[in-house]
């Protein structure tokens, strides 16, 4: 399909998402404790879950964040520091008791993997992963999944990496440089929306992978149209998810 015929799609769900066609008054990421945003544990609410946002309802995986975080027998798993000082049956406990894990083996040592990271190399404080790399999102995406991949797992994957750094963006404080490097998190529903959209084709959607065809799609598609990556992830996103329901009128 023609690039530019691509684009004023594009631009018009962009518009649609701002005038509220496409929903997303709530979402996913919304159910938090609404901390400092410039704080050590709001970085750490916003980065320790979504190591474990793998083929699961966004919505459910923050609201079981939510439910973890205030109860006060749970709230340990937040906080590297505390959470290495518990045995790995109560860890997985915490964690099992309101879904936040869904596989109890598995994400409990993805979760503990990810405590002694930052606790080991950036004193228990995501902040400093970002400080320490100059907020440079190339540099970043390059420590995380290259330099460091075994020290970050699930966290350092295609989609979740880039997920995670767009969420800090938007529940943070946080300024980041080389945001064009920020990729659409390739999701189900970005996926399914880019080839509704004809920015992928039906063969590539259905290849093993697809996600990282979709993310350099995106990325050679928007170069030097002056829209960025993460100004049409939420837009994909929620077009999808309500089935496509507003075309691009």
């Amino acid at each position: 399909m023609d690039k530019s015929i691509i684009l004023d799609r594009v631009n018009r769900l962009i518009r649609m998402h701002r005038e509220g066609r496409l929903g997303g008054e709530v979402m996913p990421e919304d159910a938090n404790p609404k901390l400092d945003r410039d704080s050590r544990e709001n970085y750490l609410y916003f980065t320790l879950p979504m190591a474990l946002n793998y083929q699961r309802n966004s919505y459910s995986l923050w609201q079981s964040a939510l439910q973890t975080y205030e109860d006060m027998e749970t709230q340990f798993v937040f906080f590297p520091e505390l959470c290495v000082g518990h045995s790995f049956e109560e860890i997985q406990q915490a964690l099992t008791k309101y879904k936040l894990a869904l596989q109890r083996q598995k994400q409990t040592e993805i979760w503990i993997k990810l405590c002694e990271t930052f606790l080991s190399d950036f004193g228990g404080d995501v902040r400093s992963l970002f400080d320490e790399n100059d907020n440079d999102i190339e540099r970043i995406k390059r420590y995380v999944q290259l330099d460091s991949k075994k020290s970050f797992p699930y966290l350092s994957g295609t989609k979740i990496c880039n997920y995670w750094l767009y969420v800090i963006h938007q529940y943070t404080d946080r300024e980041f440089l080389s945001l064009d490097a920020l990729t659409v998190a390739p999701d189900t529903h970005v996926c399914k929306a880019s080839l509704e959209l004809g920015v992928i084709t039906e063969e590539e959607y259905i290849s093993g992978n697809v996600r990282e065809i979709t993310a350099e799609a995106w990325r050679s598609l928007l170069e030097n149209t002056g829209l960025k990556p993460i100004d049409v992830h939420t837009p994909l996103w929620l077009w999808s998810r309500n089935g496509f329901c507003e075309k691009y009128d």
